[in-house]
């Protein structure tokens, strides 16, 4: 099981995943920030030895997964599902390379999802569509009104 851990300080710019930023990921001062190497972010003691890094990634394993079924399970009862099956995806992501790029591909869906909700014709379409439902259901209710007067049957 490959987590990335040895040589996780020395990691260079050829080793990142990702492509080279753009002008749009420039901080506010205009620097581009270098990409975070995929790997362990355990404590420099923990990763030190092999045995106490192994117990630490068998711990974060527990707790992420640990959230991962309390969300889920909150998907089906009242709660906050998706937020804590996310939260479950960073606790293992401090670990694990294949929480990590989940949750960056997560995070690009969302973002996809996002941009295409603010498009001007989606927005169009959903604001006809939440007027015509507004329209129907006042018509519903003045129907209603009229046959039946303001008391419940």
């Amino acid at each position: 099981m490959d987590t990335g851990a040895a040589g996780a300080e020395s990691a260079d710019a050829t080793k990142n995943v990702g492509e080279a930023p753009d002008a749009e990921t420039k901080n506010t001062d205009g620097a581009v920030p270098r990409p975070r190497a995929h790997g362990s972010r355990a404590p420099h003691f923990v990763k030190r030895s092999r045995p106490l890094h192994l117990t630490w990634q068998i711990g974060v394993a527990i707790v992420g997964f640990a959230v991962i079924v309390a969300g889920l399970i909150m998907m089906v009862i009242p709660g906050p599902g998706i937020p804590a099956v996310l939260v479950g995806l960073a606790i293992l992501g401090t670990e694990f390379v294949w929480a990590q790029r989940t949750l960056l591909w997560t995070k690009d869906q969302a973002t996809k999802a996002a941009q295409r909700a603010l498009d001007p014709r989606t927005r169009r379409r959903n604001l006809i569509i939440l007027i015509v439902g507004v329209i129907l259901i006042a018509a519903a209710a003045g129907l209603y009104v009229w046959k039946y007067g303001l008391a419940l049957p």
